[in-house]
């Protein structure tokens, strides 16, 4: 015993250890590169601000070689505006641009117009370069950067004094052969200047004309002088030709607003998450809390150390993973209450109940990363970032759960910790026919999602919203300015005051949708697509109309082609995840009634959800995708819990003296209290974000909560019940047979 003792004590001086340690990393970083460092999570668009554009490719068979060079050369631009900037390719024909950038340092419209253009790179003779030199805006250039195949820095050794010298080596094309042979003999002795973007880069001295297609620059003091050269020159022209599909520009101050609110949401939903914990379960509920303290510390370090970039959808990400990461402490305590109920001491329970949980606890979140990993593959932007926290806080609540929280159990209870009172045990749960009011609860979902799908013709005639559904720019096409004036104006004033603007820089208002953000000062104004130049000439106005600076005008273009390649991949995302997850619980549970009846409650869920969308004419856009996913990810938890119980009843309730209905009234009366408790924590958290949070993360916080009340009343009301239904309706052979193997076994 006194072995035990000490072994505690130790462990708890490791683990604090662990804990400090992490803290200090989140707080100051770890070494010279600050690892760990909370305050360096690289940040998205939407929270530091910045410029993002969707380009199409125009060139009908672009080769891969092409598209990466492409790519290659957009990077090396946007790295002199954020060492954060992405360039990534989406599909076959589209690349994306994405620069977390303050917008009050940098102009939006010129980082967007510098994008653009293809980088201009010419060799010039001594007598263009005077008249470059002169300001002349008319010259004629010997070669321009399309006449350039590729440049390579290098490292040669004279043969006389073999010191190490630094070169480029250049190819160019085979019409650029023939020019480069021109320019250089007709300027041997001379200097050929190498410009790029109205800057001289390079001007080596001619010695020989020289043909063949490939040449070299010396001179260069070292190498990295030698790669920078080279680097230049091959970007000075884009292989291919990119047309704007959709552009986003994102004002800082209102990402940091946005970061601050949704932070404090987070601080203030994990501390009512700890008190339920602790009123509920006591002493397993407090250290439950320190274990979810050091889950939440650690999603910040890693989100640091794996340099994931942190978006409004993701902060959403992590605090629906914590009350996620609440889901499996409740699952195990529930069980350890329940083996304390029959008479196991302590000790005995605490083995047992991480024992008879590990199962559902695996199953249940492996679900939720299969959702998350469609949304990582099909997903952009944004949403990606919700996708990696997701996933990272799934693994993350799994460690803490399964590892930490048991670890502070065994510690407490080797210190003596093991009055029963300070546990809490479980009173044998009340049966409720669950199976018999599976009529009635069928009948209510029918009028929900029947309702729903009715709105969606009543939308169409309604002549304010005029279509079935409100289709947010990423669905529909054009362009959406959100503006924060400095006082609030009512949908009327918009119209008087505001609208007169747009038509004063020459935009169609007459078709301009307004939107009133609640409880800010916020309208979004949507319209048909404006090019660059009406961009800047409506944030100019609206500037000087309305004394606002740049950073409370947030503009959004998005072309009609990617809308429909959005909701093409919203709803093959929503099919790929739920056909997944069947055939997951069909093989785990040795049984494809349990999956199918699984991926129908979940698709019920969806269809709540889709009731609120539609009813409430709410925008449907790339979060619309967020919350879908999420519902269908986190729902499926409940389910899985309740398939758990009923495997298990299986196996030790007599069907021929039971009857199936028994086993699943039985199995749902024992997890009711676990899907209470642990769906009211993720309302929470949720909720607080809803309170706190920025108007942009409203209505997808809402449709989240939605779906969390849905995902509750449908793992109690409709899961199990239309399982047992489908064991009825549909038999295998055998399921008799294997039943009284089962009870004969246990």
């Amino acid at each position: 015993m006194k072995k035990a003792k000490r072994n505690a004590i130790l462990g708890l001086i490791a683990f604090l250890l662990i804990a400090v340690g992490a803290a200090y990393s989140v707080i100051y970083g770890l070494g010279n590169e600050r690892v760990g460092l909370a305050k360096d999570i690289p940040l998205g668009l939407d929270l530091q601000g910045g410029v993002s554009v969707t380009y199409e490719i125009q060139e009908e068979n672009a080769t891969d070689e092409e598209i990466n060079a492409t790519i290659d050369k957009l990077q090396r631009r946007v790295d002199t505006y954020s060492p954060d900037a992405e360039v990534y390719r989406q599909g076959n024909r589209r690349i994306t641009v994405e620069i977390p950038v303050d917008t009050s340092k940098y102009d939006p419209n010129e980082i967007l117009d510098a994008l653009g253009r293809p980088g201009k790179l010419e060799f010039l003779d001594p007598t263009n370069y005077q008249k470059f030199a002169a300001g002349e805006t008319e010259y004629e250039a010997a070669l321009t950067g399309s006449d350039v195949k590729n440049a390579e820095g290098g490292r040669i050794q004279d043969q006389t004094t073999g010191a190490d010298e630094y070169i480029v080596s250049l190819q160019f094309t085979d019409e650029g052969a023939q020019k480069f042979s021109d320019v250089t003999g007709a300027n041997v002795g001379n200097q050929v200047y190498i410009v790029y973007d109205g800057a001289v880069v390079s001007a080596p001295v001619v010695r020989e004309q020289i043909s063949g297609g490939s040449a070299q620059i010396d001179g260069m003091d070292d190498f990295d002088e030698a790669s920078n050269l080279a680097s230049t020159i091959k970007i000075g022209a884009l292989p291919l030709t990119l047309k704007e599909l959709s552009s986003q520009v994102v004002g800082a101050k209102l990402g940091s607003d946005a970061l601050r609110t949704s932070l404090i949401a987070g601080a203030i939903g994990l501390g009512i998450i700890f008190l339920i914990m602790i009123i509920i379960f006591r002493v397993p509920g407090f250290l439950a809390s320190i274990a979810l303290t050091l889950y939440t510390i650690l999603e910040l370090f890693f989100l640091n150390t794996l340099h994931i970039t942190l978006t409004l959808p993701g902060i959403a990400g992590i605090i629906l993973s914590i009350g996620m990461a609440v889901d499996a402490n409740v699952i195990i305590f529930t069980r350890i209450k329940e083996e304390l109920g029959v008479g196991k001491t302590v000790k005995t329970a605490v083995k047992a109940g991480f024992e008879k949980a590990m199962s559902a606890i695996i199953d249940g979140n492996i679900t939720t990363i299969i959702a998350g990993i469609v949304l990582l593959i099909m997903g952009t932007g944004t949403v990606k970032g919700f996708a990696r926290t997701l996933i990272l806080g799934i693994v993350l609540s799994m460690v803490t759960a399964l590892v930490v929280t048991r670890v502070l159990l065994t510690i407490a209870v080797n210190l003596g910790i093991t009055n029963k009172k300070l546990y809490g045990v479980a009173k044998a749960p009340k049966i409720t026919k669950y199976s018999k009011g599976f009529k009635f609860a069928s009948v209510f979902s029918i009028i929900i999602i029947l309702t729903g799908i009715a709105f969606l013709f009543v939308n169409k005639n309604i002549g304010t919203r005029g279509n079935a559904l409100n289709y947010s720019l990423e669905f529909s096409g054009g362009t959406s300015t959100a503006v924060t004036f400095n006082e609030p104006y009512s949908l009327a004033d918009a119209e008087e005051k505001v609208l007169p603007v747009f038509s004063e820089v020459g935009i169609d208002s007459s078709k301009i949708q307004i939107q009133i953000v609640d409880n800010t000062n916020q309208i979004v104004f949507k319209s048909n697509m404006l090019d660059d130049e009406q961009r800047s000439s409506l944030a100019t106005a609206l500037k000087e109309k309305f004394e606002i600076t740049d950073d409370k005008i947030d503009t959004q273009n998005i072309s009609s082609t990617i809308s429909k390649e959005t909701q093409r991949d919203a709803i093959l995302a929503v099919v790929i995840a739920s056909l997944l997850m069947l055939i997951y619980i069909a093989f785990r549970f040795s049984d494809a009634r349990f999956g199918v009846s699984a991926v129908l409650a979940l698709i019920h869920d969806v269809l709540f959800v889709f009731f609120a969308y539609s009813i409430m004419y709410l925008s449907v856009g790339g979060t619309f995708i967020a919350c879908m996913l999420t519902i269908v990810g986190y729902s499926i938890n409940s389910s899985i819990i309740i398939f758990d119980r009923i495997r298990e009843n299986l196996k030790i309730m007599s069907v021929d003296k039971d009857g199936y209905d028994s086993i699943v009234d039985t199995s749902i009366s024992q997890t009711f209290t676990r899907n209470i408790y642990t769906n009211l924590t993720t309302f929470v958290t949720i909720l607080m974000l809803y309170i706190m949070g920025v108007a942009s993360l409203k209505e997808f916080t809402f449709t989240l909560m939605v779906g969390v009340v849905a995902g509750t009343y449908s793992s109690i009301c409709i899961t199990g019940p239309l399982w047992l239904a489908m064991r009825k309706g549909f038999k295998k052979k055998g399921d008799d047979s294997t039943s009284k193997k089962k009870v004969a076994k246990a």
